[in-house]
């Protein structure tokens, strides 16, 4: 895969991610009810940056889960026979909770969809809002994100790569053509 283009860098990420947090504060109507879960594994980091963020505008401390939604995939048969489980942490009640999901991408919805069904096994959440980094369009499903840092227009021959620590050593959105060296 081709590099293609760089869309983002750290500071175009970290606009981003301030602008979101005080998005969910106004929508909201501050954070005295809001909860991030980030889905695994890009979307972790990023709810623990919203959370830091949002955290110090309204100085107080929001807290953050994790979800695995590898079990609520409707593609898990075509994954593996062993599918990577990432781990679902989430050490708080949800039931009447403002629940922000955080992701990297948004693409068809899919990921989106079976984490709305992981959330409903974990509890009755008040509402259920989405926060992407990035929206690339070609959606399957009838989901959009209520908070997007970035509309990027793609082709289905490529592929965006959010790159963000703790697994690069830099943050940076990129687009990668896949259909290079085929």
């Amino acid at each position: 895969m081709k590099e293609k283009a760089r869309i983002m860098d750290d500071t175009a990420m970290t606009r981003a991610i301030h602008r979101i947090s005080h998005e969910i504060i106004e929508r909201n109507k501050g954070t005295e009810n809001v909860v991030l879960i980030g889905i695994q594994r890009r979307g972790v980091p990023l709810a623990k940056l919203l959370a830091e963020h949002t955290g110090q505008v309204e100085q107080t401390t929001i807290p953050v889960g994790t979800l695995d939604i590898t079990f609520y995939r409707d593609d898990l048969s075509l994954l593996s026979e062993h599918p990577v489980l990432n781990g679902t942490d989430i050490p708080f009640n949800i039931t009447d909770r403002d629940v922000v999901l955080v992701d990297d991408v948004l693409f068809t919805g899919r990921t989106t969809r079976a984490a709305m069904d992981a959330i409903m096994e974990v509890g009755r959440a008040r509402t259920i809002q989405l926060a992407v980094l990035i929206d690339r369009g070609h959606r399957e499903l009838p989901i959009r994100a209520d908070f997007v840092g970035k509309n990027v227009p793609t082709s289905k021959s490529e592929l965006i790569s959010v790159r963000i620590a703790p697994f690069e050593s830099e943050n940076n959105v990129v687009v990668l053509d896949i259909s290079e060296g085929e």
